[in-house]
């Protein structure tokens, strides 16, 4: 025979414990006239065949058919006139449960008005408190059998994701606007889920929402977006760049330009090119009207820019420097020549 159980209590429920079900499995045998203590923070809901017989707040009370009328019934036909009856008693937590964790397992697909599809993850934090014991263990406990706080905590979880991939579906806000409307959102969430709550008995007391995120290839498209936005004329930008790599490269032992495997005549022809291309750039197309733009002539060259200016191969300029006919100062591994000196050079 199971044992019989004279008092019943949950001395030991922890804050974050939001039930204590007695016994913790089956149904328990309880006697008429046991003794039921409940703690401040607590009340006892008794529990049988789907109803909730009634509730007991905080104090030291006693079971009798008075205090539990539905009782009467029970004893009269289930117990064979003995004064023990079989039930569940749950101990129901009343304290405000706060930072509470939710968020979308999956992100949430959704129309958007600047990308056309987008895919979108929340999260955040609620806190919620019972508020009718025996509401709530009718509609959440005792029918789904759920009790544990990690079982309750997915329970509601689901029931707020289902609310908030509804609202923004609704709202139709662009994904780049939502970020300013993280209080606006939350509080349309909480409105949304308030009577929803309070049919299981409980108050949503506080509802946040933290972060709206989109995925990382999203989030690296609008980078790139903004920083061609800042970059302005993409031309111009174009033009720069290829400018300071041909500058980098002349400045690698032996020109740079033969080293990275382009020939002598191409390097020469491409430094004529971008050096046109970087005038054009930086005059801005201020030339008068029927004249071309000259690119600028450096007064002291190096041994690519001499190429091009002399519209020779490096190697040719390297062998008249060699044989004393060009003048030109050595600098490490590197050369210098004065335009003068190879004006001097070509009119001779």
């Amino acid at each position: 025979m199971a044992r019989i159980i004279d008092v019943v209590e949950a001395p030991d429920q922890r804050r974050d414990q939001m039930v204590v079900r007695i016994p913790e499995v089956g149904s328990g045998d309880f006697r008429l006239g046991s003794a039921v203590n409940v703690r401040e923070s607590q009340a006892a809901v008794f529990y049988r065949d789907g109803k909730a017989m009634d509730v007991f707040r905080a104090g030291r009370h006693h079971v009798t058919t008075a205090n539990l009328p539905l009782l009467s019934g029970l004893l009269r036909l289930g117990t064979g006139g003995r004064d023990v009856f079989t039930a569940e008693a749950y101990f129901v937590n009343l304290v405000e449960f706060t930072d509470w964790k939710w968020g979308t397992p999956e992100p949430i697909t959704l129309r958007d008005a600047d990308f056309g599809i987008v895919r979108l993850r929340a999260f955040g934090n609620y806190s919620v408190q019972v508020t009718d014991p025996q509401l709530f263990v009718t509609k959440v406990v005792g029918t789904g059998g759920v009790y544990r706080t990690s079982e309750i905590q997915d329970f509601l979880r689901g029931m707020i994701i289902a609310r908030f991939t509804d609202l923004l579906g609704e709202a139709k806000v662009p994904a780049l606007d939502l970020p300013a409307l993280q209080d606006e959102v939350g509080a349309a969430v909480r409105a949304k889920l308030g009577d929803e709550f309070d049919a299981f008995g409980l108050a949503l007391k506080t509802f946040f929402l933290q972060n709206i995120s989109m995925p990382e290839e999203v989030q690296k498209a609008i980078d790139q977006r903004a920083s061609m936005g800042a970059i302005g004329d993409m031309q111009r930008f174009t033009q720069y760049q290829a400018a300071q790599a041909l500058r980098d490269a002349a400045q690698q032992e032996g020109g740079g330009l033969t080293g990275a495997g382009v020939g002598l005549g191409a390097g020469a022809g491409l430094g004529a090119v971008m050096g046109q291309a970087m005038g054009q750039a930086m005059q801005g197309g201020q030339q008068p009207e029927g004249q071309s733009a000259e690119p600028a002539t450096p007064d002291i060259m190096t041994l690519s820019e001499a190429a091009a200016y002399m519209r020779v191969g490096e190697e040719d300029v390297l062998e008249v420097i060699k044989s004393g006919d060009l003048k030109a100062k050595k600098i490490g591994s590197s050369y210098r020549i004065s335009k003068q000196a190879i004006d001097e050079f070509l009119s001779s």
